[in-house]
């Protein structure tokens, strides 16, 4: 299954269950962060499959949240991957990025 039919899924499986019609964008993203919290805890414990589990949740959130507003999820992650595709720089040991000078 492509993504845009598995995103479709999600969306057909939320308005039968009135999350779209009846839930707003404000809780949906509540939803999302509480999922990324159980997210990181399963990174930190290095639990695979909680971490297969959280990422889905958090997409399904996030689906939620652009199909009551509306808008795509893949616009948006085209629109992000737009504005970074040629930033240069690294990070570092610490994680930090540090960006190449112009």
């Amino acid at each position: 299954m492509s993504y845009n039919e598995l995103e479709l899924q999600v969306v057909r499986w939320a308005e039968a269950r009135g999350i779209i019609q009846n839930s707003d964008a404000k809780t949906q993203l509540l939803k999302a962060v509480s999922e990324m919290g159980e997210l990181a805890d399963a990174v930190n414990k290095k639990d695979m499959a909680g971490i297969k589990d959280g990422v889905g949740d958090v997409l399904v959130c996030l689906i939620n949240v652009c199909a009551i507003l509306d808008i795509s999820l893949t616009d948006c992650l085209s629109g992000a991957y737009n504005e970074i595709k040629d930033r240069k720089g690294y990070l570092t040991k610490d994680g930090v990025f540090v960006k190449e000078a112009a």
